[in-house]
């Protein structure tokens, strides 16, 4: 029997590592340019700080077996909140930093029981600016990192925006187990839910009627207002979808207002957001963020320092969208080397190096052939490669 990978793991073939490279490399120059310093967080990690003060369910995390509580880390947050507010307490605010790397989750497995999956990951991390700027830099770049990324208008790329604030309005008449239940309804988009719990039918309607309110922002803003009078949140809302509402137009962006969004995580305390793109069978989410002052704060921060806020860009759906759009957006190879009977494969590879220091790619046909027609049938089952055919 053939060996597999573990259930949830994945085998990479080197098209689609070269891809990810490509894009993560396009990333960090998005990075750079905006003063974000990489930082490198551990994949081990204490499981206190994974679980980002209960925001992250245990069962999301992998732990290991070691003499003291480990897990390998579900998301990079809690670790570069973590190490800004200990190795890197004293940097200067504000503190910008960007990481890459595999993130690791449990979920279910088809077969049942629990299987790892891995995913990779680029983002960023503001630390230390109180004010919805904060925001608003974050998703100027992230609309700067959506341009590398060549999506197409096919896939419909939208930006959801939604506030923990607005959820807390919805939620302030209930408490207890309503309240929980109420939020879970709603956040999983629910009707079916809403209508079995024991509510005031006038009260079951205003939920329904907050759960359909989501899509343009100034629409569903003058909507909340009519609800809930006039609220800070609002005001904040509606500057940041000013403030990014050109550069998101540019890159073919729909920004969508949801007051009922919630990410899966309960991580986020303010502003939270994720981009969705439309997928071949379903649509995919590329990107997610949010601010988190609550995780800083937990990891130690003064009062007037512990604030937070960041994205995360998901690298194997990006590249998944790429090759559906474009399947022949990277090549093996660009140039083959081969060469006769009577040619030396010394001679062969020094061809080989005068193309390298060109900087274009050539590998090299190790055997001699017979004639230029093979080698030309040769280069043809590599793909669109250009041979270079050495006959004396």
């Amino acid at each position: 029997m053939a060996l597999q990978p573990a259930a949830g793991a994945k085998d990479l073939n080197p098209r689609q590592v070269e891809t990810n490279r490509l894009l993560t490399d396009r990333l960090a120059s998005v990075y750079r340019l905006w003063g974000y310093d990489e930082v490198a967080p551990p994949r081990v990690e204490r499981l206190d700080t994974l679980k980002a003060g209960d925001a992250i369910p245990s069962a999301d995390i992998v732990r290991l077996v070691a003499d003291e509580p480990l897990g390998l880390r579900p998301e990079m947050t809690a670790s570069i909140a973590r190490a800004a507010c200990t190795r890197l307490a004293e940097k200067q605010r504000p503190l910008r930093l960007w990481a890459s790397g595999t993130v690791f989750r449990t979920r279910a497995a088809d077969e049942g029981g629990q299987c790892i999956e891995e995913n990779l990951q680029s983002g960023v991390e503001l630390f230390g600016v109180r004010g919805s700027e904060a925001e608003m830099e974050l998703l100027s770049l992230l609309m700067a990192a959506v341009k590398t990324l060549s999506l197409s208008k096919a896939q419909k790329p939208r930006l959801l925006l939604g506030h923990t604030a607005l959820m807390d309005l919805i939620l302030r008449p209930f408490t207890g187990i309503t309240r929980e239940r109420i939020r879970t309804a709603l956040i999983d988009f629910d009707r079916l839910g809403l209508d079995s719990m024991d509510l005031d039918p006038a009260v079951r309607r205003q939920l329904v009627t907050l759960l359909d309110n989501r899509g343009n922002p100034e629409t569903v803003l003058q909507d909340l207002g009519s609800v809930f009078g006039e609220q800070p949140v609002f005001a904040e809302l509606g500057r940041v979808c000013d403030q990014i509402g050109a550069a998101a137009a540019e890159q073919g962006v729909t920004i969508q207002l949801d007051p009922t969004f919630q990410p899966h995580f309960e991580l986020y305390t303010g502003l939270v957001f994720q981009l969705v793109c439309d997928g071949i069978a379903a649509p995919v989410v590329i990107a997610r963020g949010g601010r988190y002052d609550e995780l800083v704060r937990r990891c130690g921060a003064a009062e007037h320092m512990g604030y937070g806020a960041g994205f995360s860009l998901a690298i194997d759906p990006i590249r998944e969208l790429i090759n559906d759009t474009n399947p022949k957006a990277t090549q093996e190879a660009d140039i083959l080397v081969a060469f006769s009977t009577a040619t030396r494969l010394e001679t062969a590879m020094a061809r080989q190096r005068s193309w390298h220091e060109q900087g274009r790619v050539a590998v090299m046909a190790l055997e001699p052939l017979e004639s230029k027609e093979m080698a030309q049938q040769l280069a043809n089952e590599k793909g669109s490669v250009q041979l270079d055919w050495i006959d004396p």
